[in-house]
């Protein structure tokens, strides 16, 4: 476990996660707890909707590591509720940040591909220019914007596709469905990296711990950065490489669900939506020495994980 030396003192650094039920929230509890004193909390401790809440929790906690993961994510919904999509993607990391320095403490927020309109052809750099094309997309990088701007040390995680063994995901999704349809339509030119919430968790403690082991370093950082496995696929490729898994676990049979795929005017849906947000993480792997796999292989470790949960008598088949 790392410690910090204060005044000939040791000291844990106090490690306050937020959004502690959410898919990367959850297991950074997990990841983290090897590295300090971890503090996880959930919207009755800290409601980022109320920005008086934000401050009362960070300053009883008083921790030397924000890590947030809370997040206002129902995209096609943030088109209705603008103005709670904004305070809790794009005004309370804001406050966050403004308490975090403050206590002169490293925050840690994470922000999404949808930052990106999706137009460039080759995979999205830091550097690029963000253009979101949605309410959702808009509120994160205005959260991103008022980090930058609070003059706090941080660091901020572009993620993808997320999607884990718990909460709202399409991984989950689509094997709910592979069970209970015999066809499925799924958007074929939308392409991005699916992410398991996992390995975002396992590099974040890779970045904490390379950090705390250089706390001058420490002391200026201030970066913004890509995360995602290598590859990339569409949501109908996605759904495919689900099927063929269960179908080679005996999960299901290779006449159980017929996949089409279809284009996103035939899905239709009034919210736009980035044909191609593919993030290079080229920096993050230079920087922190991150070696990422390909997408595929967080798929079958997370399904694997999934079903060595299950009963053997519990396989499902139609």
């Amino acid at each position: 476990m790392l410690r910090f030396f204060v005044n000939n003192f040791v000291k844990l650094p106090v490690i306050l996660i937020t959004g502690k039920n959410g898919q990367v929230g959850w297991e950074l509890q997990r990841s983290l707890m090897s590295l300090g004193h971890v503090v996880a909390v959930d919207r009755q401790r800290m409601d980022l909707s109320n920005n008086q809440s934000i401050i009362d929790c960070i300053r009883d906690v008083k921790p030397d590591i924000i890590v947030n993961t809370a997040a206002y994510t129902a995209v096609d919904k943030a088109e209705e509720e603008k103005e709670l999509a904004m305070q809790v993607n794009g005004i309370a990391p804001g406050v966050i940040a403004e308490e975090a320095k403050k206590l002169g403490s490293l925050l840690i927020h994470y922000s999404t591909d949808y930052v990106f309109d999706g137009t460039k052809e080759t995979p999205y750099v830091e550097t690029d220019e963000p253009n979101p094309i949605n309410e959702y997309g808009r509120t994160k990088l205005a959260g991103e914007r008022a980090i930058q701007l609070s003059g706090c040390k941080y660091l901020i995680f572009r993620i993808s596709w997320v999607y884990g063994a718990r909460g709202n995901n399409f991984l989950l999704t689509m094997f709910r469905l592979m069970m209970e349809r015999d066809e499925l339509n799924v958007i074929n030119d939308q392409v991005g990296v699916p992410c398991w919430s996992r390995l975002v968790s396992d590099v974040l403690m890779l970045c904490i711990y390379r950090l705390l082991e250089d706390l001058e370093g420490m002391e200026e950082v201030g970066e913004l950065f890509h995360l995602c496995p290598y590859g990339s696929t569409s949501w109908f490729g996605f759904s495919q490489y689900i099927q063929k898994y269960l179908e080679d676990h005996q999960y299901t049979s290779s006449d159980s669900v017929k996949i089409k795929s279809i284009t996103t005017e035939e899905y239709g849906g009034e919210v736009s939506r980035p044909k191609h947000s593919v993030l290079d993480t080229s920096k993050l792997c230079d920087q922190f020495g991150v070696k990422f796999p390909y997408w595929e292989a967080g798929v079958d470790l997370c399904l694997s994980d999934i079903f060595s949960k299950l009963n053997v008598n519990e396989k499902i088949g139609k």
